[in-house]
């Protein structure tokens, strides 16, 4: 296995111990918004945006 493989599965691995712990609902204000979620889909929605910026960003400087 390559070390970044490695890498990419501890961070999910880490991720997912983290959501599982973090089940309560919070509030998030959003200007006019107000939205009431569980704390493990907001984490987990902010992590899939993460990983997509990210590939994102790696994509662009790449390709440059």
């Amino acid at each position: 296995m390559k070390p970044k493989t490695i890498i990419i599965l501890i961070l999910i691995i880490l991720s997912l111990i983290i959501a599982i712990q973090n089940t309560e609902v919070v509030d998030l204000q959003l200007l006019f918004w107000k939205i009431s979620m569980s704390r493990i889909i907001f984490m987990v929605f902010l992590l899939l945006v993460g990983f997509i910026l990210g590939y994102l960003a790696a994509k662009l400087v790449k390709k440059y």
